[in-house]
């Protein structure tokens, strides 16, 4: 018995494999574009690794409170980003400048330094640690009682007949930690608002160190890129800031209050673009791969047959537009931001008891940044930005502030049923 399954077994594994060999092997869009090309891998990898020091520094410089009370997210992208610029070191003599500027300019003292600062302040002025951590922190201790009361419950069946008592206290309890994180982010996020320019003062001298040599990483990436024919119209990347030169914007986006700006290279004065190959048109996104939350956004609901007045809603619609993403992230472009000053329950009273707006998955969306967006000086409207929802999906919702609002005539199919 044992020899016919044997052979049964020997047989299914033959067929597996055969099937393996028949199955063409998928190539990522990073290999087509490298084997196009002719690139090494080693080429994709320094423009990935140097692509990433410039984000760390960029971002850093921008939103320096992010960083506070994080030794160890600071330490790993430390680490990481002397583990590059060693490599880097021993290549090219391009490379080998490089070096010599980020040791001159003492790039990990200067981030050391106003990370020091930058915490100074913070604990001045009463913030002791992580924001992330006082909400693990609150979380727990508002979890334990229900945990414990689930058990006693559960042990003791005298209790049974009490669980009309019980219900509304989960009810209260699962309620209680949306309610404080949304709470303890308006605080947090006003308090950035209202120091982040005596941070930039504080640390002015470091920051202009830091984005001088994030300009010289990017100009040394161009280069590069062209020295190997790639067509620089294929590299897009993040950034949240515009004091960088030799780059063309083609799109931003609202990201908790801060603004991010999508480039790409620009070509020298006058270099003709490097024609993209026939195979590759279809792949003018970046070689280096990015992740989920820096797509350009698709998932935009908007509250139609919207009532309401002076900013406050009172009745909504949510109707997803993602049929005109396209045609919203270019209206966003064409947007001035300002962070509204009403908190969201200000500003949709009834929201999650009449009125909810969901997530693509059927969460209900939890909102954690509102915008007034400024289109041409001609026409206001909310921009809603959710909190991830655990399905991976950002959602963002575009409100009128008050149902009277003449809506311009190119925008009717957006802000209409």
């Amino acid at each position: 018995m044992s020899n016919i399954e044997s052979k049964e077994g020997n047989e299914e594994e033959n067929l597996k494999e055969k099937k393996r060999k028949r199955r063409p092997t998928r190539k990522t869009q990073g290999q087509i574009i490298q084997e196009s090309l002719g690139l090494n891998p080693t080429d994709i990898q320094e423009i990935e690794k140097k692509l990433f020091i410039a984000r760390f520094l960029d971002f850093f410089s921008e939103d320096t409170l992010e960083f506070i009370f994080k030794d160890r997210s600071i330490s790993q992208n430390m680490e990481r980003m002397m583990t590059y610029m060693k490599a880097l070191e021993v290549r090219r003599e391009e490379e080998k400048l490089l070096m010599q500027s980020f040791e001159s300019k003492n790039i990990p003292g200067a981030l050391q330094g106003i990370k020091d600062r930058t915490e100074e302040i913070a604990r001045s002025k009463g913030v002791k640690g992580s924001v992330n951590k006082r909400l693990k922190r609150l979380t727990l201790y508002i979890t334990l009682p229900m945990f414990a009361l689930l058990t006693v419950f559960t042990i003791f069946p005298v209790f049974a007949d009490l669980y009309f008592i019980f219900f509304p206290i989960i009810c209260v309890i699962c309620v209680l930690p949306q309610f404080i994180r949304g709470r303890i982010y308006k605080q947090w996020y006003q308090f950035k608002e209202e120091n982040k320019d005596s941070i930039y003062s504080e640390n002015r001298d470091d920051i202009m160190i830091l984005k001088s040599f994030t300009g010289e990483l990017l100009d040394n990436i161009r280069a590069r890129l062209i020295e190997l024919a790639v067509p620089l119209q294929l590299i897009t990347f993040p950034l949240f800031s515009r004091d960088y030169e030799n780059l063309n914007l083609i799109n931003q986006r609202s990201v908790q209050g801060l603004m991010q700006y999508f480039y790409t290279f620009a070509y020298p004065e006058g270099m003709e673009p490097i024609q993209i190959p026939e195979n590759l048109q279809r792949y003018q996104q970046p070689i280096a791969p990015r992740r989920k939350e820096e797509k350009l956004e698709k998932n935009f609901v908007v509250l139609t047959e919207m009532r309401g007045k002076d900013g406050v809603i009172t009745y909504f619609v949510p109707t997803l537009k993602d049929m005109l993403a396209d045609k919203i992230n270019n209206i966003l472009n064409e947007c001035r931001f300002t962070k509204a000053p009403e908190d969201f329950l200000d500003i949709i009273p009834s929201y999650s008891k009449d009125l909810t707006i969901y997530c693509l998955c059927g969460e209900v969306a939890e909102i954690t940044n509102i915008q007034i967006c400024n289109w041409k000086e001609k026409f206001k409207f909310y921009l809603f930005e959710a909190k991830q929802c655990d399905c991976g999906d950002n959602i963002f919702v575009l409100s009128l502030m008050d149902e009277s609002t003449d809506i311009p005539e190119e925008l009717k199919d957006i802000f209409l049923s």
